[in-house]
């Protein structure tokens, strides 16, 4: 005797199942409006789950990310984020929570905002800080808007910014969106700010330098403090762009510098995710006398109580919805928390001896034209390997067929094909090495075998953009 299935004490042929996909179809068709249905099929393919998930899985692992490969981008200290920040960041308490609820449901997240605020003040030397910039650019934005209202309070007209010739090309857009002529500084052959033309351009009519410091060549500007006095002298303030925050941490601090206004990228510094793994976050922090200007709502403390206050007579307003990127700032306060200042110190100097080691390699066999010691970056430059008819844009093509993402090319503009180069701290020295290596035989073939490089990148699925159309017409070429 056969014993029948059983699910749920009824027999397998007695229980209720899912109606077959036709079936389904007809019942949904059933429901429309004649006029709204399609007189023929679509042309779609009718693959099975199981060719739809290999497909996308393919498709992912098609994707350049610093978990799978080494990803020295120049100035965007693209490192590698611990994954446990993304499991504090789903805390249900955090992830969950409303933002339109009551400053009394949620003190936990406040608690983080507030000790995120403090965490950051410490650490660039400001007495305090937003974090509602969504972006290292909306954070300049936010910063100047600050300056000019603080300027406007004090009753001086100020109408132009300054920037050195190395700056990062989000400065002068940021200082020409809020209506300053924008002034550049050169630089000199150490590489660093020229006082003597930085001295002819400072006048009553400044209303700040913007500086990264580590500079865009990697080096510290050694006389920072003589040119924040000189900007000071003049009336003007002098402001952080702090992309290069993680050459600094537990080392020395903007504020100590002379520095008025920061801006700090938490998706650079402090292990957010970057890029399309967004969303940013660019927290501004500000020495005294600008803290009446900052964003609002602030998250402030009395007592063992949070809350939001809104009551700031000369606030420049608010900067974003609710206040910030929550997730992101999540993370990098898991991320101060676990390392602590003894972790935080031991970043940067992990990145400088990183950047050093492969500086120390390199200039073998590339040009290194400000060849100082370099803080978490350097650049290198193809110039040499130009004269053989080869460009900086060819080589970064072909890292891309060794699996290595390219650094920064053609910046900072001052550097004849400039290659920008930043290990970062979480790379080991194997791949450092392997790096080396690599460079090495794209050089070697620059020599013996050019057209290879020329013709890169030969193993990936992509062949090279039409580079010129690329921005305003897309043609991404299929290799046949």
């Amino acid at each position: 005797m056969i014993t029948p299935l059983i699910f749920e004490n009824k027999s397998f042929a007695e229980c209720t199942w899912l109606p077959e996909l036709a079936e389904a179809e007809e019942l949904v068709v059933s429901e429309l409006p004649k006029r709204a249905l399609r007189k023929n099929p679509p042309d779609l393919p009718s693959p099975s789950e199981l060719d739809v998930t290999r497909h996308f899985t393919r498709l992912s692992q098609k994707n350049f990310c610093v978990d799978a490969n080494f990803y020295p981008l120049g100035s965007c200290t693209m490192k590698y984020n611990p994954k446990i920040l993304d499991t504090t960041a789903l805390l249900s308490g955090l992830a969950d929570i409303h933002p339109l609820a009551d400053a009394s449901q949620m003190q936990g997240a406040l608690e983080i905002l507030c000790e995120t605020q403090r965490f950051l003040s410490s650490i660039t030397g400001m007495d305090e800080f937003t974090l509602q910039p969504a972006a290292g650019a909306h954070g300049e934005l936010c910063g100047l808007l600050m300056i000019g209202a603080y300027h406007r309070f004090k009753g001086a007209a100020k109408d132009t910014v300054l920037v050195p010739d190395s700056a990062h090309g989000t400065n002068p857009a940021s200082a020409a969106l809020c209506g300053y002529q924008v002034v550049q500084v050169r630089t000199n052959a150490k590489g660093h700010v020229d006082l003597e033309d930085l001295k002819s351009k400072l006048n009553s009519r400044v209303a700040c330098l913007m500086m990264t410091n580590p500079n865009t060549l990697g080096l510290f500007e050694e006389e920072i403090l003589e040119i924040a006095s000189m900007v000071h002298g003049a009336g003007g303030l002098v402001y952080y762009d702090g992309a290069n925050l993680n050459a600094l941490l537990g080392l020395c601090r903007p504020g100590d510098m002379g520095f008025d206004v920061v801006h700090v990228n938490l998706h650079k510094t402090f292990a957010v995710p970057h890029g399309s793994g967004g969303p940013g976050s660019g927290p501004v922090g500000v020495k005294r006398e600008l803290i009446p200007f900052l964003p609002k709502p602030r998250v402030l403390k009395k007592g063992s109580t949070y809350f939001f206050e809104s009551d700031a007579n000369h606030s420049i307003g608010k900067m974003r919805s609710f206040y910030g990127n929550f997730s992101a700032i999540v993370r990098t306060y898991a991320y101060i928390r676990a390392l602590g200042p003894k972790g935080l110190k031991r970043v940067s100097e992990q990145a400088i001896l990183n950047a050093n080691y492969l500086k120390a390699k390199l200039k073998e066999f590339f040009e290194v034209p400000y060849n100082g010691f370099c803080m978490h970056e350097f650049v290198a430059s193809a110039a040499r390997q130009k004269k053989l008819g080869v460009k900086a844009l060819d080589i970064a093509k072909r890292l891309l067929d060794f699996g290595i993402h390219a650094p920064t090319i053609y910046f900072p503009l001052i550097v004849e094909e400039a290659l920008m180069i930043e290990p970062t701290e979480t790379e080991s020295k194997e791949t450092l090495d392997a790096f080396v290596e690599v460079m090495r035989q794209i050089d070697r073939e620059i020599k013996e075998t050019p057209q290879t490089v020329l013709d890169a990148p030969h193993t990936t699925s992509v062949s090279r953009i039409d580079e010129v159309r690329a921005a305003r017409q897309p043609n991404v070429r299929f290799r046949k």
